[in-house]
């Protein structure tokens, strides 16, 4: 894990505002991800908030191409929607950045192995 994440563990989502604006989509992810790590540092905190800005964006292209379809008839025949491209952009950018910032690691457990499920007996 970077030493710029700190793991809190059972913590609710956080209630500190980001430095700009986020839509519903962005704001779920940097509380998400503010319930688990704490990112303190300027750069951690940009690369996160550009995250959620970008999925922000992701979801807005969705919609529209939900509206429109994802192929469109043009004069020349059937096209991918434009916007599909771009939606691929924004979402593969929120998944290095998040990679970037140390987050797609399985957080260190106190023990080997896998937790006890519902049928351990101990």
């Amino acid at each position: 894990m970077p030493k710029n994440l700190k793991l809190v563990a059972d913590n609710p989502p956080a209630t500190g505002a980001p430095p700009r604006p986020l839509g519903k989509h962005g704001m779920a992810l940097w509380q998400a991800v503010h319930a688990q790590y704490q990112i303190e540092d300027a750069a951690g905190v940009e690369f996160l908030l550009q995250a959620c800005q970008s999925l922000d964006r992701a979801e807005a292209l969705n919609e529209q191409i939900d509206a429109d379809g994802a192929v469109i008839r043009t004069k020349t025949g059937l096209k991918d929607h434009p916007a599909l491209r771009h939606e691929i952009a924004a979402r593969s950018f929120v998944v290095r950045t998040l990679a970037r910032l140390g987050l797609d690691m399985e957080p260190i457990h106190s023990g080997p192995g896998r937790p006890a499920g519902p049928g351990y007996r101990g």
